[in-house]
């Protein structure tokens, strides 16, 4: 189903986006999208509980979580496209490069600086965590460069923290990542990277640890942005 013409999903843009602007609109087309692989990473999040199981319905989701993932972590400080609009199975979303001149994902370049872009990468990895998020398939296939700038694309199956399968997609990430940054002649050990990434945000408060007298744990948000 098209968008309707004047619509954000159509080209018609939202409020303040320039008309001439490049974007990028990604279609998830009903009948060909893997309906199995998008219920594993639907079924479990909170956001989406209660999705009915026919093709069409996961799809339609699947499309509205990768926009609420894409503003989850652009509002954490991570660099992801800037997300547009959706409607249905259509998201649009900024075009990072151009049509002509497209980025390229860091299992095409030659990085020139891997250690700062492993330090990028695992920041990156811990303020989705601390976010509620992780990607759940990260890897130098889903990370690109652009006039030197490291982006986070393919939101669409990250998962909350909450999810029963959370844990098996952190470790997943992490073991992705650091065998990219292992060839690159970075020494990265996977569970330091998982510990970093799930070290708990320190309370600025300065009040006492978990455990402690008077004291109350938290963990990463998970609130509902769908």
């Amino acid at each position: 189903e098209r968008p309707e013409p004047g619509s954000d999903a159509a080209g018609g843009g939202p409020e303040g986006v320039h008309p001439e602007r490049e974007v990028a609109v990604k279609v998830y087309r009903i009948n060909s999208s893997n309906f199995r692989q998008m219920r594993d990473y639907l079924e479990g999040d909170p956001r989406f509980e209660g999705i009915a199981s026919d093709k069409k319905a996961v799809v339609l989701a699947w499309t509205r979580k990768e926009f609420a993932n894409l503003e989850r972590a652009r509002t954490a400080g991570v660099r992801v496209p800037e997300p547009i609009a959706v409607q249905r199975n259509v998201l649009v979303m900024e075009l990072v490069g151009h049509a002509d001149d497209r980025a390229r994902r860091l299992s095409e370049v030659d990085v020139e600086n891997p250690e700062t872009a492993y330090e990028v990468v695992r920041e990156y990895m811990r303020r989705l965590y601390r976010a509620g998020l992780i990607h759940g398939d990260l890897s130098e296939y889903n990370m690109i460069i652009h006039d030197g700038e490291l982006v986070i694309i393919d939101m669409g199956q990250a998962v909350t923290v909450h999810h029963p399968n959370a844990g098996e997609f952190l470790d997943r990430d992490c073991e992705n990542v650091a065998a990219f940054f292992t060839r690159q002649g970075v020494d990265v050990d996977p569970d330091d990277l998982h510990a970093y990434a799930t070290e708990p945000e320190p309370d600025p408060s300065g009040a006492p640890e978990s455990g402690s007298s008077g004291s109350s744990e938290s963990g990463p948000s998970d609130r509902s942005d769908e």
